[in-house]
């Protein structure tokens, strides 16, 4: 029989919180949509909790740390990302923590793809002029024209787990794709595309010979069509290639002015001060982004700029918000079944109880032995 952990959820993540319950877990849910003061998580990490399930939005740290000293064992993450635990301070407590990788891949990419789509094709103004009845007559070029993204070239930039995603979805879309990543390229993957590509020309499939390759973070931006960003944040000193404001005044300048950004990686890879310039003085055709520097997005944000609502899209970190992704309890395919099964793993001492070969544990090096 299992032991009767006590975990303490910050949100209702679904069913997945039933299957601890019928294991015996004591489970507690802060039943609010949104976040939980951070003195409320310290109180209940206090009150000697096992595991703690976080999201992006609570802010992890030695005070929380602190407060479970000798009870908490786990902060179990239902994010890809974990920007919001400070992990030096995980490791000088020993708690590990865990992250929702991969089951969110090709749902964040299928979006990266409708948001580069929606901004381009400029659905959001066509909606409007429906919905405003402004539409008054049929005409071939007026009252504006979007842009195709069939034929177009796209820079991939990062190239992990969803710029790989991504490089799929726009191979079939016929586009010339430019990839960069400063730490990790694919070369085996990007061979395979190219096949893929030879293949569907000499077959008929597709009419124009396309293309993919590898190239330098300037020339991606120079020579594309469209920008997709797929990073982490990385900050001065975390990394030999930081890609905090990788996009600033200077690079945003040397994309061409039809080109689009689109971001869903995070938020502070983008100087939103510089984009909303760029938008104004229109260095670039256009963005849409769903992560900010920010968030949720300030009322005084400069990106709801009326002057730029047109050509800017705005979404709320809603990549990965799909049924299947989100709330599933199998740990292959849900965000929310992976959370649990990670908690599972450092609770229930899976995998002989050494924390380094469980699968879904961020800082393995703080217990190596």
């Amino acid at each position: 029989m299992t032991k009767k952990f006590r975990v303490f959820a910050t949100c209702d993540i679904g069913e997945s919180l039933e299957l601890l319950r019928k294991r015996g877990y004591v489970v507690e849910v802060y039943p609010k949509p949104e976040a939980p003061p951070k003195s409320l998580i310290i109180d209940r990490t206090k009150s000697g909790i096992d595991g703690l399930i976080t999201t992006l939005r609570d802010p992890i740290d030695a005070e929380v740390f602190e407060a479970g000293k000798g009870t908490l064992k786990v902060v179990a993450q239902i994010a890809v990302g974990f920007d919001n635990i400070n992990r030096a301070d995980a490791n000088r407590y020993k708690v590990p923590f865990t992250h929702t990788a991969d089951v969110l891949t090709e749902a964040t990419a299928e979006f990266s793809f409708f948001m580069l789509g929606v901004l381009a094709r400029k659905m959001w103004t066509a909606e409007h002029l429906t919905r405003e009845n402004q539409w008054g007559y049929w005409h071939p070029y007026l009252p504006f024209l979007g842009d195709e993204v069939t034929g177009k070239t796209i820079a991939v930039i990062g190239t992990g787990r969803i710029g790989l995603a991504m490089i799929k979805k726009c191979a079939g879309f016929d586009m010339n794709i430019l990839c960069y990543d400063p730490a990790y390229q694919n070369h085996d993957y990007v061979k395979a595309i190219q096949e893929m590509m030879n293949l569907r020309h000499a077959r008929g499939i597709q009419k124009e010979h396309t293309w993919i390759k590898y190239t330098t973070f300037e020339e991606a931006l120079k020579q594309a069509d469209f920008v997709s960003v797929h990073v982490p944040l990385l900050r001065e000193g975390e990394s030999p290639t930081p890609t905090y404001h990788l996009f600033n005044e200077r690079t945003l300048r040397m994309m061409k002015p039809t080109a689009y950004l689109v971001n869903d990686s995070r938020g502070p890879v983008v100087d939103e001060t510089a984009l909303v310039k760029a938008l104004r003085e229109n260095w670039i055709a256009g963005a849409a982004l769903d992560v900010y520097e920010k968030e949720p997005l300030p009322a005084d944000s400069l990106l709801r700029d009326p002057a730029i609502a047109d050509r800017c899209r705005l979404y709320p970190h809603f990549a990965s918000a799909a049924r299947i992704t989100r709330l599933s309890t199998d740990p292959n395919k849900g965000m929310a079944g992976r959370c649990v099964q990670a908690l599972m793993d450092v609770l229930e001492g899976n995998y002989g109880g050494d924390v380094t070969k469980m699968p879904y544990v961020v800082n393995k090096e703080a217990f190596a032995k």
